[in-house]
C-alpha cells in the first residue's frame, strides 16, 4: 500500500508529516485530508478575521499530490445577506 504524508499549515505554522499513513489510494488520502481541516479550524481560532488552513498530501517520493484548503472568514458589523465567495 502506498504511504501518504499530510503536511498542515494553520496560517501561522507549517507542520510537516514525517510518519505518514499507508492508504489504499489518493482518493482515500483525500478523504483523510478533508477530515483534518475542520479539526484544524476548531483548534486554532483566528486572532484576526481571516485564516486559511491548508493540508498538502505528499507521496513517498515527496511530490505534492493534493492540496486542500479551508478558509475561515469572520465579518463584523452590518453584513449583507449575500454569501462570501
Amino acid at each position: 500500500m502506498p504511504r501518504f504524508f499530510f503536511d498542515t499549515y494553520d496560517g501561522e505554522k507549517l507542520i510537516p508529516d514525517d510518519v505518514g499513513l499507508e492508504l489504499e489510494s489518493l482518493e482515500v488520502a483525500k478523504t483523510e485530508a478533508q477530515k483534518c481541516l475542520p479539526e484544524m479550524a476548531k483548534d486554532a481560532l483566528p486572532d484576526d478575521n481571516h485564516r486559511t488552513f491548508v493540508v498538502n498530501v505528499r507521496d513517498e517520493a515527496g511530490k505534492v499530490m493534493l492540496r486542500m484548503a479551508l478558509s475561515l472568514v469572520i465579518e463584523e458589523g452590518a453584513v449583507d445577506d449575500q454569501p462570501v465567495e
